[in-house]
């Protein structure tokens, strides 16, 4: 099945959808931390850490974060959840070099790791991993069902997924003033900061078309997860999903 979001590219309609994703973020690479706490009033970090909560009772020893980019998601669940492995996959390698730096200011070398993967054909074997996470990333795959049998496809039997996904919020007046600010404001101090004219539209358009709550649940279902299910943050501006194999 095709997505809404999955025709939805950055740049052109001539090269392949992952091209551009790649292309794209590593042009924003160098600003790309600056904007994303900035335009969600630092409110992503506290989206990631409740995620991190509801993984942390199952101590995920080996973790995969999907889509990494500077590694935020991936230097949080390190730190909260102590794992002995922790790697950080992306399709940008502009991304990852800043995600490098911080690991290594930090002093966590020891546990994260950063390589380079097509997400909807990960190198690694089957069951690599406890847990696999995701923030922010997955609505830019090309191919989302894939991309999701994949992360099923390296997951332990009983490990866990958990996703950290900007949405549309559903309810007045949130889902109104949500609409007014990605269309404006979002897309025109991301074009000032990052340089590049088109990267904060595409995002704003795949937030709006990427699937959302239940249809979610039952797309997860589809890529094989015995379990699933969302809890929005922020009256609807992001979701959880956790989903189990």
């Amino acid at each position: 099945m095709t997505y809404k979001q999955e025709k939805i590219t950055p740049y052109n309609n001539t090269q392949e959808k992952g091209e551009q994703v790649e292309q794209m973020f590593d042009n924003i690479a160098h600003s790309y931390d600056k904007l994303n706490h900035r335009l969600s009033w630092n409110i992503d970090k506290a989206w990631r850490k409740m995620a991190l909560n509801r993984l942390k009772p199952f101590k995920p020893q080996r973790i995969l974060d999907v889509a990494t980019g500077t590694g935020d998601f991936a230097i949080q669940a390190a730190t909260m959840l102590s794992p002995k492995l922790l790697v950080g996959a992306d399709i940008s390698e502009g991304m990852m070099n800043i995600g490098r730096q911080k690991v290594e200011t930090l002093g966590l070398g020891d546990t994260i790791t950063f390589s380079k993967e097509d997400c909807m054909d990960l190198s690694f074997p089957e069951a690599s991993f406890d847990a696999v996470i995701a923030a922010f990333g997955i609505r830019n795959f090309q191919n989302l069902d894939k991309g999701l049998e994949e992360m099923h496809r390296v997951l332990t039997k009983g490990g866990h997924l958990c996703i950290v996904e900007l949405t549309t919020p559903v309810h007045f007046p949130m889902r109104q003033l949500f609409k007014i600010y990605s269309h404006t404001i979002l897309p025109l101090y991301g074009r000032m900061i990052s340089g590049d004219k088109t990267a904060y539209s595409y995002l704003t358009a795949t937030i709006e078309a990427f699937p959302q709550g239940e249809m979610m649940v039952g797309i997860l279902k589809k890529a094989g997860f015995a379990e699933a299910s969302f809890k929005r943050f922020t009256l609807g501006i992001c979701t959880m999903y956790f989903a189990t194999k």
